[in-house]
């Protein structure tokens, strides 16, 4: 989840998989950077230094990363995701929304000389953004795909959030109230994502106790 607060997404090509390992043998051993693995989920490993890339991925995003245990489990739940996805035939991000998002996401800095010095601090290059925000994006796409159908939001529901939770809350900000009609469609859109973010949680869970998950990191915990 992020975003929609469930997940970052990050949500994801390549995140955990075999040629991590090769490509790091092949690397002259002055240079070779130390790392290990941290988790296995059916053939495929999780590597100690994609905990630091997802870590920093959110340092750059929301200004604070997860434990590792949690960015353990995010990674997996990504996976698990992934997986289905590709297996499913769901298409890949184009590279046009990315630029979007990257564009987004520079816009927020007072320069590209900030940008690039944030990026700098927290170890990752511009090529590693983009396709962090690839597998986000593309996570979150099929998440959606899968349960938005699923999702029944009645009347009911909005006027039932709109009374108990929206007028509160503007009231305790002392900021005036738009009418129910004015805000019915992004009550009805925030209560789907509620609802996709529900679904999907449960179903992960599901998934991942029907596969085979071995993690390394101490106190870890799929």
């Amino acid at each position: 989840m992020r975003r929609t607060a469930i997940i970052c997404v990050s949500f994801m090509a390549g995140i955990i998989v075999g040629p991590a390992i090769a490509h790091a043998l092949a690397q002259p051993q002055a240079s070779r950077v130390v790392d290990r693995i941290v988790g296995h989920i059916e053939g495929d490993i999780i590597l100690q230094s994609q905990l630091r890339e997802l870590g920093a991925f959110q340092q750059l995003i929301e200004g604070r990363a997860e434990s590792d245990d949690r960015l353990l489990a995010e990674l997996i739940e990504q996976w698990v995701v992934q997986t289905e996805a590709k297996a499913s035939h769901f298409p890949q991000p184009a590279q046009s929304e990315v630029g979007r998002e990257t564009a987004r996401l520079t816009a927020q800095f007072t320069s590209p000389e900030a940008y690039a010095a944030k990026l700098s601090e927290q170890g990752l290059s511009a090529t590693q953004v983009r396709q962090l925000l690839a597998r986000q994006i593309y996570v979150e796409r099929y998440l959606d795909y899968k349960f938005r159908p699923s999702v029944q939001i009645e009347s009911s529901d909005i006027e039932t959030y709109y009374q108990k939770e929206l007028l509160p809350e503007l009231a305790s900000k002392n900021q005036p109230a738009p009418r129910l009609a004015d805000v019915e469609g992004q009550i009805r859109e925030l209560l789907t994502q509620r609802g996709i973010t529900a679904l999907a949680a449960k179903w992960l869970d599901e998934t991942k106790s029907r596969l085979k998950i071995e993690l390394t990191a101490p106190g870890a915990r799929p």
